[in-house]
C-alpha cells in the first residue's frame, strides 16, 4: 500500500471507516484516472455507490448506506455547484457535516440570493 497513490490510501480510509460505521455516507472527489479502482473496490465490498461528474479531470463518487444514496439521487442530480440553499443544505447534513455550519451556510446562501428574512 505504501506504493499507493495518495488519492486511493484517502479512498481506502473513507471505505474503512464507512465499514466501521463512522460515516453513513461518503462523498470523495478525485481524479477520474482512478475511478476503476474506485468502483472495482467498492463493488468487491458490496457497497452501493453513485458516480457523478465534478469537473474536466475529476468524479464525485457518493457511497454509503443504499438509504442515504437514494436520498442523494433526488438532491444531487445536477452539478454539485448549482445546487440550490436547500439541496445543499440536504446533501450536507446527509453526509454528516456539522449541522451548525451547514446552518450558517444555509443562511449565508439564502442571504446571497436574498431570500432569507430571519438570518
Amino acid at each position: 500500500m505504501s506504493d499507493m497513490p495518495i488519492e486511493m490510501k484517502v479512498l481506502m480510509n473513507h471505505i474503512y471507516e464507512y465499514q466501521k460505521s463512522v460515516r453513513q455516507m461518503v462523498l470523495y472527489t478525485f481524479n477520474r484516472r482512478y475511478a476503476d479502482f474506485a468502483i472495482k473496490r467498492l463493488a468487491n465490498q458490496s457497497i452501493d455507490y453513485m458516480v457523478c461528474p465534478a469537473g474536466e479531470q475529476t468524479i464525485n463518487l457518493f457511497f454509503g448506506c443504499k438509504e442515504c444514496l437514494d436520498a442523494v439521487r433526488f438532491v444531487a442530480n445536477k452539478p454539485l455547484n448549482t445546487l440550490s440553499p436547500e439541496e445543499d443544505f440536504m446533501l450536507g447534513a446527509l453526509l454528516g457535516y456539522d449541522i451548525r455550519r451547514q446552518c450558517e451556510r444555509y443562511c449565508k446562501r439564502k442571504t446571497r440570493h436574498g431570500t432569507c428574512t430571519g438570518c
